[in-house]
């Protein structure tokens, strides 16, 4: 925008300089012509007078002392002043009495008849083209050069005016970014333009507004949430008082497992945005949460197999993420295959970094609408392969949904690299 606002000033000015010099420099070619044969008829005129009243020798003398070569053609007799012979114009002149300038190649031709005693004189002298031109490149040259001064002067303040105008659009623009990259708390300077800065004001009000529907939104669900704490509480009381212990402490590690979660989705939804949890040990992680589901896979006849690297692997992804991520995956296992259907969990570094997180059942496989969110096609909520897609592009990387070896459904969770763990 800039440049073009230049090569905009750029092209006006020198239009309007064309406009204007072109017919001044034909000008000043006109007025240098006429001014040269202005002074070539002053000094005809001169010796006007004497046409008739001064011999011929003191005429010869006269005309021999003026600053142009003057030739004086009288009716008769030898040629006055300057030596000439009689041009067509001076015969023209002697014949019907009129003056006349002929351009030649010698210069301009003056040639003026004088009537005296029933006679006509004709004075004649030729202005040289280099006084018919005399200062004219000169003068042309200083109108190029004020052309040129007008013209880069004005490519100056065109560079200054756009700079003024540009400017805060990119300040806008960079605003704008910094919002996406979710900075909340980018503002905009208004300056510039008043167009301009009425933008910079509705777009720091927008921001504004964005922060207070995101603090609005974090605190419903951290209320909601809450409100969970209260089930909770109620379902580990009938927990304690199942006469079967080992039945009551399943019950109870189930609630104690669902109240971790909301208290992970408290923290999380009173997260700022951006504010990222150190990166997680994806070993450790997918091990506590196979290790749980295990225990619900033998009350359903489900083989469960585990590939599971002896090292650390560290993810740049919270551990509360990713566990809700691996939870997700497996639940939907759990929901959507009937009871006995085998499933496999495997974990393995990502060439480059990162880990890749694989969950495979024997099942049916994903129906066509199971991709989009909020939709399952066998009535639950179809949050679950959401969730993981969010926390796999959360953590840099990506989910794919595909078919494994055995005929059922394939999810493999792609986690970019996270900081080195500290060792013990």
């Amino acid at each position: 925008m800039r440049r073009r606002l230049t090569l905009l000033v750029a092209a006006t000015t020198c239009l309007v300089l064309i406009a204007f010099l072109v017919p001044l420099a034909l000008l000043i070619r006109q007025v240098t012509e006429d001014r040269a044969i202005s002074r070539a008829n002053d000094v005809l005129q001169t010796i006007v007078p004497q046409i008739g009243t001064s011999d011929p020798a003191s005429l010869a003398l006269t005309v021999q002392g003026l600053p142009l070569p003057v030739s004086v053609f009288p009716p008769d007799g030898p040629v006055l002043g300057q030596a000439a012979e009689r041009t067509p114009a001076v015969r023209l002149a002697q014949a019907n009495g009129r003056s006349f300038t002929v351009d030649t190649d010698a210069g301009r031709e003056i040639v003026v008849p004088v009537f005296s005693g029933g006679a006509t004189y004709v004075l004649r002298t030729v202005v040289p083209a280099r006084e018919l031109t005399g200062g004219v490149a000169r003068s042309w040259l200083v109108l190029a050069g004020l052309g040129l001064a007008l013209v880069v002067l004005g490519l100056l303040v065109a560079d200054r005016l756009a700079r003024s105008i540009v400017a805060p659009i990119a300040d806008l623009s960079a605003v704008s970014h910094r919002l996406a990259r979710a900075e909340l708390t980018a503002r905009a300077s208004p300056s510039g333009p008043p167009e301009v800065r009425e933008v910079a004001i509705a777009l720091n009000h927008l921001a504004g507004r964005i922060q207070d529907l995101l603090r609005e939104e974090r605190e419903q669900v951290a209320d909601l949430s809450h409100r969970l704490r209260t089930p909770l509480t109620a379902l580990r009381l009938e927990a304690e008082s199942l006469r079967d212990e080992e039945e009551a402490a399943r019950v109870s590690a189930a609630a104690d497992s669902i109240e971790r979660a909301v208290t992970a989705v408290i923290q999380q939804a009173r997260r700022r945005g951006g504010d990222r949890a150190a990166a997680a040990d994806a070993t450790a992680v997918v091990a506590d949460r196979v290790a749980f589901w295990t225990v619900l896979a033998e009350d359903t006849d489900r083989e469960v197999r585990r590939e599971l690297p002896s090292a650390p692997l560290p993810v740049a992804l919270p551990a509360d993420d990713l566990a809700a991520a691996l939870d997700a995956l497996l639940g939907n296992v759990f929901a959507h295959t009937p009871d006995g259907t085998a499933l496999a969990v495997s974990l393995a570094a990502r060439p480059g970094g990162g880990a890749v997180l694989t969950v495979d059942d024997s099942g049916p496989g994903f129906p066509a609408e199971a991709l989009r969110r909020g939709s399952s096609g066998s009535g639950s909520t179809g949050l679950g392969l959401d969730i993981a897609r969010r926390a796999a592009e959360a953590g840099g990387g990506s989910l794919h949904v595909g078919t494994a070896p055995g005929g059922g459904a394939r999810v493999r969770l792609e986690l970019a690299a996270g900081k080195r763990l500290p060792s013990d």
